[in-house]
């Protein structure tokens, strides 16, 4: 299969591109039997000669090429209307009838505040030439309205408020946020590209719109990415700062899995600058070696590195409820456990040749050797809970 993108060098085009050629390239292999020959990309600087090959020669049209910030009004349906003409009849001057998909906006509904947006006018006529298009030619035609888009690759400070947070946050810039309660409808790159992929297979989830909210209906005249996100500003702007004082705190907030916080820390963490991709952490060193939390977060407790230098033991405590687990990844140690009551002791020697996890067990006093003469013991630590230096439930005994 041959696909042209239109658009290719904007924000929805980068990431698509760059998944295309990963299935093209043999990198993606969780889309079945699907295979692409070639991706023929198409932008602004491209000429009209490519844009006459790539429409004699694909065999889907994704048509992301738009205007969305021009100087003057009249500009939009130029960029957006007048492209897609010239896009559909090089088309059907090849008489080419592959699927062609179209990025349009929910703004083309012209509901509510979007009923004079010019933006809005421009992408609905663009519409309504598509589906006239499919009429004449029987060409499979796919109408996408997106909402808010966000996620790598976003240009900030242009028409995408999500980008733009990301990046002023990440470099300590200032916000405006004149209502936190305003609700933004929000889609997801990956999760737009995903669906771009299913209408590539012909598996396009299909919507009708009532107002500017998509409903999802099997022989809707629209299609629509089923997975997007009703957020308010506020709450945006809040786990934006949570996520930059990472630093300081070590603490991940809740991204469960499938969650618009996980996509949000994603964004966000790819607009850091590089001075931020590094930061130190609270080295407490001793005469024995150093230990280094890594990571908190809110329910899951803590990630800590344990540097034990040869000949060192360290623990000697047990604990009530809390519980941990060890994993040496370099060096050769000897874990020990002992119940407390009683003389029966544990003994796990671990080595970072064969990594292994041993779990300290509640109301068990435990200890972790180096038995190397040379060589530091380097163990990673999880706890199920964030020490608290108030209530530690950590009481010595050697074992």
């Amino acid at each position: 299969m041959k696909v042209l993108v239109t658009g290719a060098k904007g924000f929805v085009g980068k990431n698509l591109c760059a998944q295309l050629k990963n299935i093209k390239d043999g990198k993606a292999r969780c889309y079945g039997d699907l295979t692409i020959e070639a991706v023929y990309e198409y932008d602004i600087d491209s000429t009209a000669e490519e844009l006459d090959t790539y429409c004699r020669d694909c065999d889907f049209v994704f048509n992301l090429a738009g205007v969305n910030r021009p100087k003057e009004q009249s500009e939009f349906m130029e960029g957006n209307f007048g492209f897609a003409s010239t896009l559909l009849d090089t088309l059907k001057k090849h008489g080419n009838t592959c699927p062609v998909m179209l990025s349009s906006s929910i703004q083309a509904t012209l509901a509510g505040r979007f009923g004079t947006s010019e933006y809005g006018k421009s992408k609905k006529a663009g519409e309504e030439l598509f589906f006239a298009y499919g009429q004449e030619t029987g060409a499979k035609v796919l109408v996408y309205r997106f909402p808010n888009l966000y996620g790598k690759w976003c240009r900030p400070n242009y028409n995408s408020a999500v980008a733009t947070f990301c990046h002023n946050i990440a470099h300590d810039l200032p916000i405006q946020v004149n209502d936190p309660n305003v609700e933004l409808e929000l889609l997801y790159i990956d999760d737009l590209v995903e669906e771009m992929i299913d209408a590539l297979q012909g598996k396009e989830h299909h919507c009708e719109f009532d107002g500017v909210n998509a409903v999802m209906q099997a022989d809707g005249r629209y299609c629509a990415a089923p997975v997007t996100h009703h957020v308010k500003l506020g709450a945006i702007v809040d786990l934006l700062y949570q996520f930059a004082d990472l630093p300081k705190t070590l603490m991940i907030p809740e991204i469960p899995a499938d969650s618009f916080a996980k996509r949000l820390f994603s964004t966000y963490l790819s607009y850091l600058p590089q001075e931020k991709a590094i930061f130190d952490l609270n080295m407490n060193v001793d005469d024995r070696g150093s230990f280094t939390e890594l990571v908190h977060t809110l329910n899951c407790g803590q990630v800590s590195i344990n540097i034990s230098k040869p000949g060192i033991t360290k623990g000697q405590h047990w604990h009530h409820t809390k519980w941990e687990q060890f994993v040496v990844v370099s060096g050769h140690g000897l874990i020990q456990l002992r119940k407390e009551g009683t003389d029966e002791i544990l003994n796990y020697e671990v080595s970072g040749d064969k990594i292994q996890s041993v779990i300290m067990l509640p109301g068990y006093t435990h200890n972790i050797i180096n038995l190397s003469e040379t060589e530091n013991l380097v163990t990673v630590m999880y706890c199920n809970e964030i020490f608290d230096k108030n209530r530690p439930d950590t009481y010595f005994d050697k074992v």
